[in-house]
């Protein structure tokens, strides 16, 4: 049995690694990694594959970046000839990137079975093109594995056959089980001079935050006045960075007292940041995942979440503008100890992986 599982951003490897992990324990189950490149730069990817202890990617697509239609078109070209020399059992997707429907889509036409991992997520806004990725990718599945109750509520309200549906928990808990232990004997902290919970730390990355001047002039206020109370960490995005020069507020960035800007982080450092901080700042999807499972208070700068289980049972606020002053509140509030004691969420319990593996031998037999 042969399975190509689908990676193109960096968050993707976190929820393949654990997966390649599971298949390799079956002598029977030949898993074989599809780098589509949509998000790559080779240093990060090399840092990421190494720390996630995955093998080189038996195919790297190079597609790059360029508009969502681009993205997805170039998948697919690249794809198919890969699908037609393989056959393949299945073809495993995750997550709700442009490379997920992409290749999904070309297995589906030719006949291919299509595993989508992290499936059901909804957040209600259509003008998010991961929305679109996750509703298509959904609707032409053979097998949907769940992370949370909300994605079966979905699912159900989206008439899919209960049959093709498993509530299995979340691989990137998986990963992040794995490794804490490791990414715990790192030295980053005293590398920097700075005790556990003694900083906030910042992450900016969404296109709706980071593309337009008022929005950065925002990320930038709610940067100095976090820093009154705490040191702020903040790993830049290079799409962020990128326009801060362009709009010219890098300089007034780095010129605030206590906040020191950063490199991107590879994943065990990451981790080692988050379990550590006093409170977190972003707009990323998967932070507010890890953060419920570390139980760090987190602030989610989106108007929805696809992920609400974190906000209902965990750790995150959603947060639904850029306000300095509604931010600087909810900080000091969370600082002051007032945060809300979370608790993981059914089968976050790193085991989500293990689950999956078993039911696809069953079920692809």
């Amino acid at each position: 049995m042969k399975i190509l599982n689908i990676v193109g951003a960096r968050p993707n490897f976190m929820k393949v690694a654990p997966l390649h992990r599971a298949f390799s324990q079956y002598p029977d189950l030949e898993s074989k990694i599809i780098h589509t490149g949509q998000h790559y730069d080779a240093r990060m990817s090399e840092v990421f594959f190494n720390q996630l202890e995955l093998p080189q990617p038996h195919y790297f697509l190079g597609v790059g970046g360029g508009t969502h239609t681009q993205q997805t078109a170039r998948t697919m070209l690249e794809f198919e000839p890969i699908l037609a020399a393989e056959k393949p059992d299945a073809v495993l997707v995750v997550g709700d990137v442009n490379s997920t429907i992409a290749c999904a889509l070309v297995a589906v036409k030719e006949g291919i079975p299509v595993l989508h991992v992290e499936a059901g997520l909804r957040s209600g806004d259509r003008r998010m093109p991961e929305e679109i990725n996750r509703i298509l990718t959904d609707s032409i599945s053979d097998y949907l594995f769940v992370t949370e109750q909300a994605g079966l509520d979905n699912l159900k309200r989206e008439n899919v056959p209960d049959g093709k549906v498993f509530f299995v928990g979340n691989v990137m808990i998986d990963s992040l089980v794995h490794y804490r232990q490791k990414a715990r004997q790192l030295t980053l902290l005293q590398e920097t001079g700075l005790a556990p919970a003694s900083y906030v730390l910042m992450t900016m990355h969404r296109p709706a935050n980071v593309d337009h001047e008022q929005g950065l002039r925002s990320i930038v206020r709610v940067a100095r006045n976090t820093a009154q109370h705490k040191t702020v960490l903040f790993p830049i995005h290079p799409r962020t960075l990128s326009n801060m020069e362009k709009w010219g507020l890098k300089a007034e960035l780095e010129a605030i007292p206590q906040v020191r800007l950063m490199e991107p982080q590879g994943y065990l450092e990451f981790l080692h940041l988050m379990e550590n901080a006093a409170l977190i700042i972003t707009d990323s999807g998967g932070i507010q995942e890890e953060t419920t499972y570390l139980q760090v208070p987190c602030l989610t700068f989106r108007d929805s979440t696809e992920r609400p289980v974190t906000v209902e049972l965990g750790t995150n606020y959603l947060l639904r503008d850029l306000n300095p002053e509604t931010v600087e509140a909810q900080v000091r509030d969370i600082l002051a100890g007032n945060s809300k004691k979370g608790q993981v969420p059914p089968l976050w319990d790193g085991r989500a992986a293990e689950r999956i593996a078993t039911i696809i031998r069953e079920k692809l037999r």
